[in-house]
């Protein structure tokens, strides 16, 4: 009487499941990769061997023909202190970076930088590497 075994391990490996893991992961990091843009402005940076890795918790931005941005909204510069504000509250540090022009005068800049020193913000410049 031979004794017969009922099942039999299969050895082989499967690795239909993990490609299919593979792709999702991979699509994730494609779609949150696209999401994340803070700067979505085309500026010409001036540019600067010191850069600092401080985050900032918001950004203005002043274009080449002088329209102002905080983040990606437009606003005017006689509102840009108010929506600096509403931005800004309840933040512990509040930092804001600032990326403007290379064409951009320098009478513009300051103007950011006196709003920024009168509520009591801390400043970045933006600068692209040399």
């Amino acid at each position: 009487m031979a004794i017969k075994r009922g099942s039999k391990v299969d050895k082989s490996f499967s690795a239909a499941s993990m490609t299919d893991l593979m792709f999702l992961l991979l699509m994730f990091m494609l779609i949150a990769t696209t999401l994340i843009n803070p700067n979505a402005l085309k500026l010409l940076l001036p540019k600067s061997s010191n850069q600092l890795k401080e985050k900032p918790y918001t950004t203005v931005s002043i274009t080449a023909d002088l329209h102002y941005y905080v983040e990606t909204e437009p606003v005017s510069y006689d509102n840009l202190e108010s929506a600096l504000r509403s931005k800004m509250a309840g933040a512990e540090d509040p930092t804001v970076s600032l990326h403007c022009d290379k064409s951009v005068p320098v009478d513009e800049v300051v103007k950011v930088m006196n709003i920024a020193k009168d509520n009591g913000y801390k400043l970045i410049l933006a600068t692209s590497p040399k």
